[in-house]
């Protein structure tokens, strides 16, 4: 018993840094890719947006798999027409699940993005994400991208969008 007690006083500072890293690491993540995933989003800087990418990304949404990039010039056109028209954006999104390790994160969650025009026009968007982060050259991308706007079939609405708080940064 006084061995298992010796072996668990060791171990408790293991396990405790280890969780530490893991929180320091998400800290560095949402610094990198997350502040300025909202940021560009939210100012319709396709070009500050694309850059939080690796260089090759898979991304999957409802409209089907893009292995070729494609999505880097539908986002230039996308806010470009947007800016043009005086589209105010808002994202907001929480995380559901984070694991994360020195080189690699799996981030799955939910978002929320809320347009208005200056005509007075607004609207609401819900979904939910997958992200894989790699760290490349001391600096956190995004290499996956999957997001939908259905679970099981039904579409995600403010109810599941509002089961907890939106990312403060």
């Amino acid at each position: 018993m006084q061995k298992l007690l010796i072996i668990a006083l060791f171990a408790c500072p293991l396990l405790l840094s280890g969780q530490s890293t893991a929180s320091q690491i998400q800290d560095e993540i949402d610094q990198q890719v997350w502040k300025p995933f909202q940021k560009a989003f939210e100012s319709l800087d396709a070009a500050a947006l694309n850059a939080i990418y690796a260089d090759q990304v898979l991304r999957v949404t409802p409209s089907g798999i893009d292995t070729e990039n494609e999505f880097r010039s539908k986002n230039l056109d996308r806010f470009a027409s947007s800016k043009a028209e005086g589209v105010a954006i808002d994202l907001d999104f929480w995380f559901e699940s984070r694991h994360t390790n020195a080189s690699t994160s799996y981030e799955v969650g939910f978002f929320r993005i809320s347009s208005s025009t200056p005509s007075g026009e607004n609207s609401v968007n819900y979904g939910q994400f997958h992200i894989v982060l790699k760290k490349i050259e001391q600096r956190w991308k995004i290499t996956q991208d999957w997001d939908t706007d259905t679970i099981l079939g039904k579409k995600i609405s403010a109810a599941d969008f509002d089961t907890k708080v939106p990312r403060e940064f």
